[in-house]
Formats: structure tokens, C-alpha cells, sequence
């Protein structure tokens, strides 16, 4: 079990410090003429980003003319308007504009992965080929920049034995640094039994899941006000997921597997005294009539040894202080989320929030260069 971490200084939010928008961080970055391949971070600390966006002009051109699966048409209406959006297709697709951004920044290497939901609104006969071409651009995107970029493959968990394949060749030929699955695969989730492969070959093949957020399997109750994307339906399926890997009895089976969360962990650190309290109370008066597996640990046990929390979209001190004491800084890695994210705001929060200098090293870099095996020198 990770230690817990000092308790942090009290200051002003970072956010307020920093409330640049979105549009100010694109001027400034647009001020750089042509993005250096292996730029060093102005103040000698290795920044590292980890849940960072992109597509291809031909990954968008085929999805966008696939029949989406039934349940998932909100969804992919709101996504595909987005990825139509000239500003945010252009900040998707060009990657020399965001190596001037990164520059600009001070950020040494981002970890990219395809903008979610990748391809599992897609029937499996079209999202398994997809997959393996655009991990085929994605590797050529690393070979030609290894100091800068890494990259998260994406899977069809539609057809968990295709993968199950793509994950060893993204972990070995590609040469890719995890996979990143976006929660649920028309209603169903890892913990059910049919997606057994594609959790044996992460866990042998060392490959951590970024199990990022999507729109609710359960949208009924989320369809108004805005709820079913990033304001809350977001946080709420991710978090439902990674407690179904846990209460499932599913780590016990794959005891090796890393599940990475973004949004300092989807709320779920907030809650982690109160689970255990409840699934102990839960298993000792209505666990047989539930069907709760029993666990070798308990729930926060599990949450601390297989789950790494991200920063993405949580520029808060204070959420992030509470992060720190329940599992942590070197089970926190930096993220920005671009392109939907303020880059400026979430690095001024990097630089600026109280830490100890350990803090920020395992945030800023460490912890990142650990989970996903990226090199700690010659980048």
C-alpha cells in the first residue's frame, strides 16, 4: 500500500492565479514559429502530460462515416460536431501546432491518445480495423518524436479476443505505452466475464488501462440540463466502472493490472473511507442476497495498489491535497487534456500549487515515466 503523502500548504487556487483562456493560451502559443524537437523545460523540471488528445485526418474521414451502434447516437452527434469544429479539428490533428504549444508551455512530452470514444460506438467489424490503423499512425507519430510524445493504443472491447491481440502488438512492435479504453462498450463493462482476454493480455503484457470517461450507459436520467457529458455524466460512468472492477472481485484476478483514472479519480478518493465502511456493512448483513463476491482486500486497499490517478480537468489545490493524503503523489500524474482543457491554467497549477519538491518531481514526471515506462533521460 503507498504511503500517504504531507499534508499540502494552504493557498490561493492555482486556477485563480492563472484564469487565462483558452483563446489567450492559443495566442501565445501561436507566437512560436516552429516547434523544437527536444525543448527542456524552463525551470528543470521534466513536465509530463498524460491524457492528451488527438486524431488523424484519416481516422475522422472513416469514422464519421460508420454507422454508430444503437444507444450511442448522442453521443457521437455531440462528438462529431466537435471533431467538425474547425478550431478543435485543427487542435486534434496538428501536431506540429501542438509541439509550438508544448514548447511555449514548457512542457517536455505528452502521452497521446485518440479522442474518446475511440472506436467502440462502432459495430466490432469496423471499430477492429480501425483500431490497428490508427495505432498504426500513432506509433509512426512516437518513432518520429520519442522525446516528446508517447502514445496510448486504442482497442475494440466489442471483440475482446481481437483486443486482446491488439494490446501485445501495441505493447511490442508498436512499441506503444499503455491503452486507453473509454469506460463502457455498448452498456458492458470490464468486469464481465466476456472480456476476460482483453484483461490477461494488459496484465501480461504490462499494459496499463487508461480507462477514460464516456457518456453514461444509463443516459435516461442524464439526457437534460447538460448532464451526460464532462459537467457530470463523465465523472459518474468512469467512477461506476472503476468500482465495478473493484467490488467485482475482478483485481483479484488480474492482481497486476494498472487502471489509470483521470479528474483526480473521478471522485472516487473523496469516498474511499465510506466505501469501505458501507462495503463492510453491505457484506456482513445483505452480501448473499446481493451476490458480493467476497475480497481479498478492501476496497480503498485495491483503489491504492492498482489504480494511478491523473490531474486532467482539476485544477483545484484543494481536491488535489485531498488526492494526496489518500493515496499519494507518486500515484498522481499531471494532466492537461487537450485539446478541451486551458493549458496555460493547468500548468500554472502545476508550477504554482504548494508542494514539496518531491511532490511535484513524482506529479510532474516520476510517476508518469513509472506507469507508462517512459525513459527518464536521453528525452
Amino acid at each position: 500500500m503507498r504511503s500517504r503523502a504531507t499534508r499540502l500548504v494552504t493557498a490561493p487556487s492555482a486556477n485563480e492565479a492563472a484564469a487565462t483562456s483558452e483563446s489567450t493560451a492559443s495566442q501565445q502559443v501561436s507566437r512560436r514559429t516552429a516547434p523544437s524537437p527536444d525543448m527542456p523545460n524552463r525551470d528543470g523540471t521534466r513536465v509530463i502530460a498524460v491524457e492528451e488528445h488527438i486524431a488523424t485526418e484519416a481516422f475522422l474521414r472513416i469514422a464519421h462515416g460508420l454507422d454508430v451502434v444503437p444507444g450511442d447516437e448522442t453521443e457521437m452527434g455531440l462528438m462529431r460536431t466537435v471533431e467538425n469544429s474547425p478550431d478543435l479539428r485543427t487542435r486534434l490533428v496538428d501536431l506540429d501546432a501542438r509541439l509550438r504549444e508544448m514548447d511555449a508551455l514548457g512542457q517536455d512530452m505528452a502521452v497521446l491518445s485518440l479522442n474518446p470514444p475511440g472506436v467502440q460506438p462502432y459495430p466490432a467489424a469496423d471499430a477492429v480495423p480501425l483500431a490497428r490503423e490508427f495505432n498504426d499512425a500513432l506509433a509512426a507519430i512516437v518513432r518520429r518524436r520519442p522525446g516528446r510524445f508517447g502514445g496510448l493504443a486504442t482497442v475494440a472491447p466489442q471483440d475482446p479476443v481481437a483486443a486482446a491481440a491488439e494490446v501485445e502488438r501495441a505493447m511490442g512492435p508498436l512499441g506503444l505505452h499503455g491503452i486507453m479504453i473509454n469506460s463502457h462498450t455498448g452498456g458492458r463493462y470490464l468486469d464481465e466475464p466476456e472480456f476476460a482476454p482483453l484483461l490477461a493480455a494488459a496484465e501480461a503484457n504490462r499494459a496499463p488501462i487508461y480507462l477514460h470517461p464516456r457518456a453514461p450507459s444509463m443516459l435516461a436520467a442524464y439526457r437534460e440540463y447538460g448532464m451526460p457529458f464532462a459537467m457530470w455524466g463523465y465523472q459518474a460512468e468512469a467512477g461506476l466502472h472503476a468500482m465495478r472492477l473493484i467490488l467485482s472481485g475482478t483485481l483479484d484476478r488480474y492482481p497486476g493490472l494498472t487502471i489509470v483514472l483521470g479528474h483526480l479519480g473521478e471522485g472516487i478518493p473523496y469516498w474511499l473511507r465510506r466505501i469501505d465502511n458501507r462495503h463492510a456493512f453491505t457484506a456482513r448483513t445483505g452480501g448473499a442476497a446481493m451476490s458480493m463476491p467476497r475480497l481479498a482486500l478492501t476496497p480503498s486497499e485495491y483503489f491504492r495498489r492498482n489504480f494511478v490517478i491523473t490531474t486532467s480537468g482539476i485544477d483545484d489545490p484543494d481536491v488535489l491535497e485531498l488526492a494526496l493524503r489518500a493515496v499519494g503523489a507518486d500515484a498522481i500524474m499531471f494532466a492537461i487534456d487537450a485539446p478541451y482543457e486551458d493549458p496555460v491554467a493547468a500548468m500554472a497549477f502545476l508550477r504554482e500549487t504548494p508542494l514539496t519538491d518531491d511532490q511535484r518531481a513524482a506529479i510532474s514526471h516520476r510517476t508518469a515515466e513509472r506507469v507508462f515506462t517512459v525513459a527518464e533521460a536521453d528525452v
